[in-house]
């Protein structure tokens, strides 16, 4: 069983780097205006950022992490590891890790490394980050995490070219003497691949001439096979049965009370899905931060994005954080994580190009 804990680590810093651009669901012309607002009540997206055409997810997370750098007075040379999670890669190689690594100026001792994983990546991330720095002599890491999801959407599909937005961001963790307990537990089923899926592309099925062509799959439903392909239902079941079992199961394992956690933040998926999950697990709403409605869904970059735009006050207090990630694998992933005050929280918008550092 994927669970374990570990000890004396600290959020220093979280970034977020997302696009200035702004697409409205109430500009999506192959809706009706009755089915735009259903769309924004319970799918809970009305706005998305979307990156500019040659902006990439390295781009967004450089920008990201020279935020923070420029803030916390790290020591480039200080860090020891860094992790990009991402399934939105600038190439089919080079990896990711070694590519920011560079770009950060960061030491050629740093260890550096990808994880293709979307919606669960964050806490998958984090797991992998908090390991390696108690398992070494390692002081300090980044946490890479997001995508331009947006590329993989077509604009003749609305089942996912609404929901879908830009984003990465950077955190920063160190060891410390704080008596901090981070806890994880991981979930893996392959078996449920087909419910998010870019069939087409990799080495399994190559792109061909006829993979580029949009095909009707459905009502209101047309795409490339070089396009997301998401199974609405199937990813909604999964959702409401597997995850709130994890959680509940997970918190039982810690012997932790609901009233000991103050923020419960999920990956931003679906309003209607996040507020089934919510209330299986018995969260009040208070507790239950969404950024859903400004920025829509950014894969692996939800859960940082909702705690910077959302959670400020983490800034002034310690915290006790429930982070629940699910999604594309299928995978799902629950961390309990123990943090002082977390000293930076920065958003920044990227408008073009010339304004990437690095």
């Amino acid at each position: 069983m994927a669970f374990f804990s570990v000890e004396g680590l600290n959020i220093k810093g979280i970034s977020t780097a997302v696009p200035t651009q702004s697409k409205s669901v109430l500009d999506y012309d192959l809706m009706s205006d009755s089915e735009k607002k259903m769309f924004v009540k319970t799918v809970g997206v009305e706005n998305r950022r979307v990156a500019e055409e040659g902006v990439t997810s390295l781009d967004l997370g450089v920008h990201a992490a020279n935020q923070l750098f420029q803030k916390i007075g790290w020591e480039k040379e200080s860090v020891d590891l860094l992790v990009f999670v991402t399934q939105s890669r600038d190439f089919y190689l080079p990896s990711m890790g070694p590519l920011a690594q560079h770009k950060l100026g960061l030491s050629t001792t740093c260890m550096a490394f990808d994880i293709g994983l979307g919606c669960s990546g964050y806490v998958y991330g984090l797991s992998i980050v908090a390991s390696m720095l108690k398992s070494s002599n390692f002081k300090r890491a980044i946490l890479l995490a997001g995508d331009v999801s947006t590329i993989s959407s077509c604009y003749s599909d609305r089942s996912t070219y609404p929901l879908f937005g830009d984003a990465v961001t950077a955190t920063f963790v160190e060891n410390s003497n704080a008596n901090n307990k981070w806890s994880f537990e991981l979930y893996s089923d392959g078996s449920g691949e087909e419910a998010i899926k870019i069939p087409y592309g990799g080495l399994r099925n190559l792109p061909t001439v006829d993979s580029f062509e949009e095909k009707e799959r459905g009502p209101g439903i047309k795409r490339s096979d070089l396009h997301l392909a998401l199974n609405g239902i199937d990813i909604f079941n999964f959702s409401v049965s597997k995850v709130p079992k994890s959680i509940n199961d997970f918190l039982l394992k810690l012997g932790m009370q609901r009233d000991e956690i103050d923020y419960f933040v999920m990956h931003q998926a679906n309003k209607l899905m996040n507020e089934t999950i919510r209330k299986k697990v018995s969260f009040e709403i208070e507790k239950t931060p969404y950024s859903l409605k400004d920025f829509g869904n950014t894969s692996s970059a939800s859960i940082p994005l909702t705690i910077v735009t959302e959670l400020e006050v983490l800034k002034s207090k310690k915290s006790t954080l429930l982070l629940s990630g699910f999604g594309v694998g299928l995978s799902w992933a629950n961390a309990l994580v123990e943090n002082d005050l977390i000293e930076y929280l920065l958003l920044s918008f990227v408008t073009e190009k010339n304004e990437i550092k690095g």
